[in-house]
């Protein structure tokens, strides 16, 4: 796309599109002031919120990162749940998101959440809508993770975690003239860069996928076992080529790799018979590809953050009054 192409320097069309970026910038810096104020109310829950977001539009792998802390609490023993407004849903009301959720009603991301974490769920175009549901529904839980909503300050969180992928901050200029949703550096609690190169200091994770793809049953395939299968990779994410290259990686040689905008809802998907090919997705397309072509097989992503990231997190909670993550 022209415009995220422009993003990464300050060439014509950014410096075109900079005096834009300034009234944008003005606009947010003046919703920020009246949140500080209080003239937009700032709600609170009755347990630590978590929130993961990031700075720059676009993917930089959130969600990842979400599914890899509820199940870094949960091994802890931490009852977690997790909030979201459920980006590219057809509903708009507060719901929970169960094992049996239509993608289209819940979104893809939380569906996916859900079935790879099993941690209670809810979406809601305001978040703190979401939350009180939770809490009535699930009242064990002690802590709320925010799958984004780092700008969605009408939610109270006590620990901010700002996402970052390999394109750092681009040009550094706020939209439209940049990809900055607001500048940057700003206060974050932790910076994690998901990417394999860092743009600037921060922790790390690694990214590489299962040996395994799985089927719609929940059953699995080692993925050495395709290798001489002929395969059509498909991907519906912010950046599908690059779980195509992490498939050759795998020594696997797809004969036709389709990219698709993310979030797309595969309404128009043609089924491709088995004779002809294995289709492989991503976990966040199988949700809603299996309605249309039930043999395909989702390759799980493995995302490690770096051991010092997690003992941070654990140190933040444990630090906040009232609450102890032991």
């Amino acid at each position: 796309m022209a415009l995220q192409r422009a993003w990464r320097t300050r060439g014509p069309l950014a410096c075109l599109l900079w005096p834009v970026s300034l009234l944008f910038g003005a606009l947010a810096a003046l919703r920020r002031a009246l949140y500080r104020l209080g003239w937009l109310v700032t709600e609170r829950i009755d347990v630590p919120v978590i929130v993961v977001g990031n700075v720059v539009a676009g993917g930089a792998g959130k969600t990842p990162v979400v599914m890899a802390i509820v199940q870094h609490l949960q091994a802890r023993g931490i009852a977690v749940g997790v909030i979201s407004r459920g980006h590219g849903r057809r509903t708009d009301d507060c719901r929970e998101v169960r094992p049996d959720s239509d993608p289209r009603d819940v979104g893809d991301e939380p569906a996916l959440v859900r079935r790879a974490t099993g941690a209670p769920m809810f979406v809601a175009r305001r978040r703190i809508e979401a939350a009180r549901a939770l809490r009535a529904a699930y009242p064990a839980v002690r802590v709320l993770v925010s799958d984004d909503g780092l700008q969605h300050l009408a939610l109270a969180r006590d620990i901010e975690i700002c996402v970052f992928d390999d394109r750092g901050i681009g040009n550094g200029w706020l939209l439209p003239a940049g990809p900055l949703r607001e500048p940057w550096p700003r206060p974050a609690d932790l910076v994690l860069h998901t990417g394999a190169h860092p743009a600037f200091a921060g922790y790390t994770a690694r990214r590489a996928l299962a040996d395994v793809a799985l089927r719609s049953d929940g059953t699995s395939v080692p993925l050495s076992a395709l290798r001489d299968r002929p395969l059509i990779a498909v991907a519906a994410i912010a950046k599908p080529e690059a779980f195509f290259e992490m498939l050759r990686g795998q020594g696997l040689a797809p004969s036709s790799c389709i990219a698709l905008p993310d979030h797309h809802d595969f309404e128009d998907w043609a089924p491709v018979p088995a004779a002809r090919a294995t289709v492989l997705c991503t976990e966040k397309d199988a949700v809603k590809l299996w309605r249309h072509q039930p043999d395909a097989l989702a390759v799980p992503l493995c995302f490690t953050p770096e051991p010092a990231f997690l003992a941070a997190l654990d140190a933040q909670l444990s630090s906040l009054d009232g609450h102890q993550a032991s």
